[in-house]
């Protein structure tokens, strides 16, 4: 009985990181380009009393086991990439992703990281940055009379000075692919990190050959959050962490039985 009590705690604690998981997916749920985690979880190894096919006389074997397992446990948080719905702001630096792909920023550890979240920015010097200040890779700087700025959908920055009849070209923005996204290593403030899990970037033109989504000016990507979907999620934890709790109440009544017979 004692192992009930420890199986049933495992499923305790795989339920409660659940819930943690679920609660960052609605504190999400207005992050530009954030894209929710869902918790995959794991059986524990078994203890095996009689083995499959272990010999139960000379001429037959035993066809069913007789396996306990041990519990279950958190086995990873898995992205779900799929796409967020478009929030048109009418802004030109704000930009969305139509498609695969991730905008490339720069770290201050000189790291490249990658966001789906396009509400960019320009810094003092005017070049294309983020929010917290990172610069856009690579870096497009957008000059300070300018006019008007346009993004095409293959990423062609455009601007237009006073004087200009035409606009003139002043970069053009690149975006990557991972073979494995679900793999990338997530830092926080709407960044991603490549990983040994995720493969190398595969950086291209937007909407080229590559399988790169397309650029959209004026829009953002928001959360690809539900949360109908979260509530009902967290009920299903919640569900689950009190049977297991009952499980230990069982047991420790079994415990208390045992305890008090007489000899």
């Amino acid at each position: 009985m004692f192992r009930s009590l420890y199986t049933a705690a495992s499923g305790m604690e795989a339920q409660e990181m659940n819930l943690d998981n679920i609660a960052n997916n609605l504190a999400n749920a207005n992050s530009t380009g954030f894209r929710r985690r869902r918790l995959d979880f794991e059986d524990l190894i078994y203890q095996n009393t009689v083995t499959p096919g272990a010999p139960n006389t000379q001429q037959t074997v035993i066809p069913a086991a007789l396996q306990v397992g041990l519990g279950s446990r958190p086995m990873a948080t898995e992205v779900i990439q799929q796409q967020g719905n478009f929030d048109s702001t009418g802004n030109p630096l704000d930009l969305a992703i139509q498609g695969e792909g991730y905008f490339q920023v720069l770290l201050p550890s000189g790291e490249i990281a990658y966001t789906r979240a396009g509400n960019f920015t320009v810094d003092n010097v005017g070049n294309l940055v983020t929010q917290d200040g990172n610069p856009v890779q690579p870096v497009i700087t957008i000059p300070p009379d300018a006019l008007t700025v346009t993004i095409g959908n293959d990423g062609t920055v455009s601007v237009t000075e006073p004087g200009q009849q035409q606009p003139a070209q002043v970069g053009t923005l690149q975006l990557a692919t991972f073979q494995n996204p679900g793999g990338l290593n997530s830092l926080g403030q709407d960044l991603l990190a490549a990983a040994g899990a995720s493969g190398d970037p595969i950086v291209g033109t937007p909407g080229g050959a590559e399988g790169l989504g397309s650029i959209q000016q004026g829009m953002l990507e928001e959360s690809n959050v539900d949360v109908v979907t979260e509530f009902v999620n967290m009920i299903v934890a919640k569900r689950s962490y009190e049977a297991s709790s009952q499980v230990i109440k069982a047991a420790n009544e079994m415990f208390q039985t045992v305890n008090n017979l007489q000899t």
